[in-house]
């Protein structure tokens, strides 16, 4: 019987893990395998980073449905942090929260009006092709390639007139490049004009060389504006698991989204609120920041060292936990699976981050994200030698 829904592929990680798992018979992720194409951190505390929680107590009461406004434990500790870290003045209203960052993001788009056109770089995060496809938005495309080096600047998007709506995950997911400084501001303000609008996915914050940056820096009085900040406890929390995300906005365009809560989401589970509040406590998260951002700025260190010295032409930036790069001789990223898979291991093609999803075809053919995220530090010397054998 032919389904009565219509058909989909998985996003593109996912597209990965499937064909990892009928090549080995087994989940990346799990024990003895490399997931060196997935985007999770370590779940366990890294060097210098605090503890992390392995209970959780609540009472019965949370066991009742959640509030579709989110938990206001989590909801005060979202707001302290921005407003103690960027110098923000945000209220608990103008903070929603979701089952994860992915979903936020795609709620934002969902509620676009019609007249936005949705500018987004060539390069970028898999699940955006996903959304701006599944919800037929119109988007344009700012170039983001070897050409340029992945390095877009404000002149890109100012080329383009009309009604439009930013999404950049900041840093960047695959690249790492990141906007920081003078450099943000612009891009905030850009968002601020009239008939633009902006969303920032910031999943990789804490995973920042020199002084970390967020949009909230620069937003002002994000009331008087369409700016949608986002965010999770996926990554620089280390706990993904939870599920737990949050757009910060204006709190008209905050409302739009608790009621959509009530429709489609029906709030936040509320042991995973109340953990995320614990975790990003004023008390802790300046630790988590500190921690995360000197261990994985040594791991991209190193690892970015030890890929060059094999021969891949690295265009990396200075954030998040992936390096992004060419490989060497001609070979592409599927050829390369093919090799790892041998020794279960995989990366990301560099093609699933090709907005244009031109395949074979792309000029990220032979583009490779490598992530070191689950990476622990004694895992280096394997690692480094699994690259050499596949690449042999």
């Amino acid at each position: 019987m032919d389904s009565a829904l219509i058909h989909f592929p998985p996003m593109g990680v996912y597209e990965t893990l499937f064909k990892f798992q009928d090549a080995t018979g087994k989940y990346m992720g799990t024990e003895g395998t490399h997931p060196w194409a997935q985007g999770f951190p370590l779940t366990t505390p890294v060097p210098g980073g605090p503890d992390l929680p392995t209970s959780i107590s609540f009472t019965h009461a949370h066991l009742k449905y959640p509030q579709a406004t989110g938990g206001i434990e989590l909801l005060e500790a979202i707001r302290d942090y921005y407003n103690h870290f960027y110098s923000s003045k945000i209220t608990t209203d103008n903070v929603a929260i979701f089952a994860g960052g992915r979903p936020g993001i795609y709620a934002t788009l969902a509620f676009l009006k019609p007249e936005y056109r949705v500018l987004i770089e060539e390069t970028e995060y898999t699940p955006y092709w996903d959304a701006l496809e599944l919800l037929g938005r119109d988007y344009t495309i700012i170039q983001s390639n070897p050409e340029n080096r992945f390095r877009p600047t404000l002149e890109d998007y100012r080329a383009h007139a009309g009604h439009t709506f930013v999404v950049k995950s900041n840093p960047c997911n695959p690249t790492g490049v990141t906007w920081r400084g003078e450099q943000l501001k612009s891009m905030v303000e850009f968002c601020q004009e009239d008939g633009r609008a902006g969303l920032f996915d910031e999943a990789y914050e804490f995973f920042q060389t020199g002084e970390i940056e967020s949009a909230m820096r620069y937003v002002g009085d994000i009331d008087q504006t369409n700016v949608f900040v986002v965010s999770a406890a996926t990554k620089g929390l280390q706990a993904p698991g939870l599920r737990v995300g949050w757009v910060v906005a204006s709190k008209s365009n905050i409302e739009l989204f608790r009621n959509f809560s009530s429709i489609a989401m029906g709030g936040v589970a509320r042991p995973s609120q109340i953990c995320a509040a614990g975790l990003i406590s004023l008390d802790r998260v300046d630790h988590a920041r500190t921690g995360i951002q000197n261990f994985y700025g040594s791991q991209r260190e190193r690892y970015g060292a030890a890929l060059e010295s094999l021969g891949f032409e690295l265009f990396t930036g200075d954030g998040g936990f992936y390096h992004w790069g060419r490989l060497p001789g001609g070979l592409t990223a599927d050829e390369f699976n093919e090799r790892l898979f041998k020794h279960e291991a995989a990366i990301l093609p560099g093609t699933l981050c090709d907005i244009f999803r031109r395949g074979a075809n792309s000029p990220m053919a032979n583009f490779v994200r490598f992530s070191f995220g689950p990476l622990n530090a004694g895992s280096f010397e394997g690692d480094v030698e699994i690259l050499r054998a596949a690449l042999a």
